[in-house]
């Protein structure tokens, strides 16, 4: 099986997985020049070597009618004059929020105050020399980064407005990563904790926690870590496209690696600020699994059935029963439960509330598993969905039950 291992030790920011990305094609100048063909108005790239801690990579400059932006100089939405904070993996100074920006490049730029709505991104985005997919994976990620915007500063998404300039460099970064992750095509997308910084930056409505609110908000729900670097490791752009690609979360698999990618930032720490990327094949997937066993003998089988129900519900990883005999040769049900070791009380507590049991057995045991996906075919009689299982040799496609059952008798 195809697989991409992201490691981000010093964090993620798009412009770094976008020349990851890129190194791992093979032919950066060729990525380089493919970009600059998708229609994006006003954008250019180009990608530079560059070396961290004596580890040579490649680093990507985005700009915007010929001027470079900081990914997190405007990238964040706003409602008003939100602007965003300096990003310490590119800059070594701070921005001063007056509508004026002094850069340690001695220069001033004056931007002009035009905002866009989610639906002029749509209207971008929808009119780029790209396939549908890559649309529609950069609007699920921008649509992330709204949602998150929209929670930080409690407005509608329909109120959140993107500033103009970060606009345009968010959409290069976002686009360019949907486009290379479809020229590379892994079967799967496997992603290392995320390291977030820690400390705070400062803003235009003053100093923040880090995590900002937006990237705390993409976040949730995946493994993160605070790391030993003072500053902001995480962008919210990198955390979106992280989330949304993600098959998984966790450490590399054993796998044969065909090719290592370096994507660069710009600051210079102790450690080497860089995103590293891995491709390579990988047999199948194994995981650890908690299996909780319990008989009974005193319930009917409309009980039995809702019990099962419920247990499914709520993320089971398979239940199932078996007919035993108990004692006093009394007929009864053998439950067995599947969960994820994290999740063993939640379902014990479940067990006690749905079920006639008084003790529950269980075991923690890990398994091989083939790596599943799910793709959309088109057939004769419409589109179907089909569950493709993959790994240690093995290839197997079945289509969708529900999918399958509902062509029944329409030819």
């Amino acid at each position: 099986m195809k697989t991409l291992y992201i490691e981000c030790n010093m964090g993620a920011a798009g412009d770094m997985l976008l020349s990851s990305l890129a190194e791992l094609t093979g032919d950066v100048k060729a990525c380089e020049k493919e970009l600059n063909s998708l229609g994006i108005p006003d954008v250019t790239y180009e990608f530079e070597k560059s070396v961290k801690c004596g580890i040579e990579g490649t680093h990507a400059h985005v700009a915007v009618n010929g001027v470079e932006e900081d990914e997190h100089m405007h990238e964040h939405a706003h409602e008003g004059h939100v602007h965003s904070h300096e990003h310490e993996h590119d800059h070594h100074h701070e921005h001063k929020h007056s509508h004026e920006h002094e850069h340690e490049h001695h220069h001033d730029h004056e931007h002009h105050h035009h905002h866009t709505h989610m639906s002029d991104i749509e209207s971008i985005i929808n009119g780029l020399n790209v396939s549908d997919k890559v649309k529609a994976d950069a609007l699920a990620v921008y649509a992330l980064i709204a949602e998150a915007e929209s929670k930080a500063h409690g407005k509608p998404v329909t109120d959140i407005h993107f500033h103009e300039v970060g606009t345009m460099d968010a959409v290069a970064d976002i686009t360019g990563v949907c486009y290379l992750l479809e020229k590379i095509s892994p079967d799967s997308i496997i992603v290392s904790p995320l390291a977030t910084g820690f400390g705070s930056v400062r803003c235009a409505h003053g100093i923040l926690p880090v995590p900002a609110p937006a990237t705390a908000s993409i976040i949730e729900g995946i493994p993160t870590y605070s790391g030993d670097i003072e500053g902001e490791l995480l962008t919210p752009t990198g955390a979106a496209l992280l989330k949304h690609f993600a098959t998984s979360f966790g450490t590399r698999p054993v796998m044969s690696i065909d090719k290592t990618g370096y994507g660069m930032g710009r600051k210079d720490f102790a450690k080497a600020n860089m995103l590293r990327t891995f491709i390579g094949s990988t047999a199948g997937e194994s995981d650890k699994v908690v299996e909780l066993r319990f008989n009974v003998d005193d319930m009917t089988g409309e009980e039995t059935g809702y019990a099962t129900g419920v247990l499914m519900d709520n993320g089971a990883l398979d239940v199932f029963t078996t007919p035993v005999f108990m004692k006093k040769n009394r007929p009864g049900i053998l439950f067995t439960v599947l969960v994820k070791p994290e999740e063993k009380e939640k379902f014990a507590k479940l067990i006690f509330e749905n079920t006639t049991t008084i003790g529950i057995r269980y075991n923690e045991m890990d398994r091989f598993k083939l790596v599943r996906r799910e793709e959309k075919v088109m057939t004769k009689l419409g589109e179907a969905r089909v569950k493709i299982s993959e790994g240690y040799g093995v290839k197997r496609v079945k289509p969708e039950y529900d999918d399958a059952a509902g062509f029944a008798g329409k030819e």
